[in-house]
């Protein structure tokens, strides 16, 4: 058309885009109603997708009104087409923003929910957010009339130069994928390597894992030193566990007495201690005997890995208090050295040709 759009194709124009704005309003208005549903529901998902759709639901009424208004002008076939088009890109980059932002929470509550953690693991949620972007980028380019073929060629080729210059942060990339994969290690686990690092594993990202030590301070760990080294997970395949503690009592005790009494201390440790596993069975063994004393072990059960040090502490405590109120006796070590007659002559230095056997006596 190259007529000159009159007052009636402005109007028409208007109420079109106007319309948009309206369902744009209304969409808006539903979704936060509907949100405010999805939370009171179990699965975090449906939040994930609502908050999308908040997203791209308004955009796409205001997208679709303003097509309406180009529609019902009088553009030439030209102006027309661009205006297509670039309100499809436009369309295109507000689903691509809002597919991943879905794709990305969905990831992430899986990740939480399988691990049962409110950390998260965040290699998943940035790879799936990656490609999602690539995909809609790609379609955007197309969409524009530019041919992806070339440059998909063109990133196959210099892929090979980017792998053999990044051959370390790829292994880290790898490595925190299969540790993932193999739910070996999850966010809130508690570890220790065979070089020392211990802690909770706070977050396993493309490059490093996160450790959180008992002091609070932060241990940074590359996914491929992870993968290789030796390591103790105290959560897997349960996070309950067992400690031992070693006590003493002098000869002269009634070892069924011992046993009895440290038997009711363990059971009311179990039942008033925080993070103590109220059903375990005391567990008493007996197992040396020492040069002063009688060694044996209390097996006390804890419910995660930290929890022990309160535990014991708790248990050396009222057990001294209960053997001082039973008379039973913990003997400190002693040792008993003899001296013997006789001493050794040491003899003064001499050259290497006159040290012989003889040379050395005893008085």
């Amino acid at each position: 058309m190259n007529r000159t759009p009159t007052l009636d194709d402005l109007v028409l124009a208007g109420i079109a885009l106007g319309a948009g704005l309206l369902l744009a309003f209304l969409s808006r208005t539903l979704l936060h109603w509907l949100a405010g549903h999805a939370k009171r529901t179990r699965w975090s998902g449906d939040d994930v997708i609502v908050d999308a759709l908040r997203s791209v639901v308004p955009w796409a009424a205001i997208a679709g009104g303003a097509a309406a208004a180009a529609a019902v002008l009088p553009l030439t076939g030209a102006v027309q087409h661009h205006a297509d088009q670039w309100l499809q890109v436009w369309l295109i980059a507000v689903v691509t923003f809002s597919a991943a932002r879905v794709v990305a929470g969905l990831v992430r509550t899986v990740t939480q929910s399988r691990s049962g953690v409110a950390g998260s693991a965040t290699i998943f949620v940035n790879i799936t957010r990656v490609l999602v972007l690539a995909i809609g980028f790609l379609i955007v380019l197309q969409t524009l009339g530019i041919s992806i073929a070339p440059l998909l060629t063109a990133l196959g080729v210099g892929g090979l130069a980017v792998a053999l210059a990044l051959q370390d942060t790829l292994a880290n990339l790898f490595a925190g994928v299969h540790i993932l994969a193999s739910r070996t290690v999850q966010p809130g686990d508690y570890i220790r390597l065979s070089s020392g690092e211990e802690g909770y594993v706070v977050d396993i990202n493309w490059r490093q894992t996160t450790v959180r030590q008992l002091s609070n301070n932060l241990v940074v760990i590359p996914n491929g030193q992870l993968a290789k080294a030796n390591m103790i997970n105290y959560t897997r395949p349960e996070q309950g566990l067992t400690v031992l503690v070693q006590v003493g009592v002098s000869y002269d005790s009634d070892l069924e007495h011992v046993e009895r009494v440290t038997a009711e201390v363990v059971t009311e440790v179990m039942k008033d201690v925080a993070g103590a596993v109220p059903d375990h069975e005391p567990a008493i063994r007996f197992h040396t005997f020492g040069d002063s004393r009688i060694g044996f072990t209390v097996i006390l059960g804890v419910g995660e890995f930290s929890d022990q040090y309160r535990i014991k502490h708790e248990f050396i405590k009222r057990l001294h208090r209960r053997y001082r109120e039973e008379g039973i006796r913990i003997p400190a070590p002693t040792r008993t050295v003899s001296l013997q007659q006789g001493a050794v002559v040491i003899p003064q230095q001499r050259s290497a040709e006159e040290m012989t056997p003889e040379s050395f006596r005893t008085e």
